[in-house]
């Protein structure tokens, strides 16, 4: 199609006074209507002309729809096929001479009843003498045709819908006026010769001057928990351990913890160890060599663990599987001021950061998330103290009715599951689990023998989720994340539950 100039289009308008359809236009003189409007758009930044636009729906053919125009429809071509063999036609036969059009022709024409398959030889053969091509009549005669037709002709892909833009073009006061074209800006020559005088300027636009409004970061819905829940175990007088150190000696990440170098969690499979560097390095001696006593031989009542523990193993890094190592490594730091002053004094500390597990990811299951941690250290604690601390905190961030589950971890005995009643949810749920670290963990480290260590951790992402009403933590934390709910997310405001 040819492609109008600005002449041209001025020509029409000066003829008719008007546009009044640039479609109609295009087509009757030949032009390629989205050039056609380009023009107009350039004769509306002259300001010679207005236009106002309407949208038209529309139908064409595929380029199947036209071959089926041109040939007839698939269903008719295979009955014309098999009605010029006396003997039928086998599948192969249509395939050699039809091709695609077989295949889709072949099924419709027996839906019809028009050729019939035999059982034996395998052959089209004609059911009828003659047949009317109705759908090649509907693709010739597209536009008049009736709404279900062109439906019918849209499922087998024969027809598109089209939607087209026309325009409506009118002068505006200074159609006849706008001889020259106006300008952005003053020019070095104009200001020379002076010509700037006589020119016509672009008026300036000062809508957006100032830009669009900036917009502020937003917190991501998960540190929004993690806000609210470190301000929970602050006001309970928690202390916060420090946790940027994301890769761990094994040492400090299983050995510490009393859990012995064969036990499954230690594993390829369940954990990410590092490469490069492979070994940790300036272990604590003393603590490293009683620790290797404790899990060989026991000691102050317990067995160990009975085998030959290595010190290799213990050098090994990776990334950390849990926040209890961090609780490790301030245990350590507390048994150390103990040995200087001879004064043990108790503590309650809490941790939330990021840990790493090579899981299987799935809805409530992710390969990295976040853990939040508890421990308290004092003379005489035991399963009563760690009751009560935690129906304080979860009371405090709304959820009721705790249940506890008899459990097993390696490094607390006696241990237990933590379940709760979820309002938002309105069942009881798995929360977190919990105990009482074993004397084979605390003993080596230094502390006092009439020292308890009680402790309790829960996972960030679930907690969340829970808050969020979200069914999978991936929506959450993850590449699944719609950031654009970022925003929308309501700050969390965890309000103390009734009793």
């Amino acid at each position: 199609m040819a492609t109008p100039s600005k002449e041209e289009v001025v020509a029409v308008i000066e003829e008719k006074n008007e546009i009044a359809d640039s479609v109609e236009l295009a087509k009757s003189k030949g032009w390629d209507h989205d050039r056609l409007v380009g023009v107009i758009k350039s004769l509306e930044a002259d300001e010679r002309a207005t236009s106002t636009s309407k949208k038209l729906e529309g139908v064409k053919l595929t380029p199947e729809g036209e071959q089926y125009a041109e040939k007839g429809s698939p269903e008719v071509q295979v009955f014309n096929f098999v009605k010029s063999k006396e003997d039928g036609a086998s599948k192969e036969d249509l395939d050699a001479a039809l091709g695609e059009v077989g295949k889709v022709g072949s099924g419709v024409a027996m839906k019809n009843r028009w050729v019939a398959m035999d059982k034996g030889t395998k052959k089209f053969t004609a059911a009828v003498d003659s047949v009317t091509d109705e759908v090649q009549a509907d693709l010739k005669g597209l536009q008049d045709l009736a709404k279900d037709k062109v439906d019918a002709l849209k499922k087998r892909k024969m027809v598109a819908m089209t939607s087209t833009t026309t325009f409506r073009v009118m002068k505006t006061d200074k159609w006849g006026a706008a001889k020259t074209k106006a300008v952005a800006e003053v020019t070095q020559e104009m200001l020379l010769k002076g010509t700037w005088k006589d020119q016509e300027f672009k008026p300036l636009n000062f809508t957006n001057a100032s830009g669009l409004r900036a917009k502020g970061g937003a917190l991501h819905p998960l540190m929004k928990v993690r806000a609210e829940i470190r301000n929970v175990l602050l006001l309970m007088g928690f202390e916060e351990m420090p946790t940027n150190q994301w890769v761990e000696s094994s040492f400090w990440n299983f050995d510490t913890l009393f859990q012995p170098q064969q036990h499954p969690a230690r594993d390829a499979h369940d954990t990410f160890f590092i490469e490069n560097p492979a070994a940790a390095q300036n272990l604590p001696a003393d603590y490293l060599k009683d620790v290797k006593e404790m899990h060989e031989k026991g000691g102050r009542g317990s067995i160990g663990w009975r085998y030959d523990w290595s010190e290799d193993e213990a050098k090994k890094n990776l990334l950390r599987t849990h926040t209890t190592s961090v609780s490790s490594r301030m245990l350590h730091k507390l048994a150390g001021e103990y040995k200087k002053t001879g004064i043990f004094t108790p503590r309650k500390y809490f941790s939330i950061d990021r840990v790493f597990r090579n899981e299987t990811l799935d809805h409530t299951h992710l390969a990295e998330f976040h853990q939040v941690e508890g421990f308290i250290a004092d003379r005489n604690l035991g399963l009563g103290h760690l009751i009560g601390v935690l129906k304080e905190f979860f009371l405090r961030i709304g959820v009721t009715q705790l249940r506890f589950k008899p459990a097993y971890n390696p490094y607390t005995e006696p241990s237990m599951e933590i379940f709760g009643y979820h309002p938002l949810l309105q069942k009881t749920v798995e929360l977190g689990n919990s105990g009482v670290f074993r004397p084979e963990m605390l003993l080596p480290m230094g502390l006092p023998e009439d020292v308890t260590v009680v402790a309790w951790g829960i996972g960030l992402e679930r907690t969340a989720a829970r808050m969020y009403n979200i069914k999978g933590i991936r929506e959450l934390f993850s590449h699944e994340q719609d950031m654009a709910e970022t925003r929308k997310k309501k700050m969390t405001w965890l309000k103390r539950a009734e009793e």
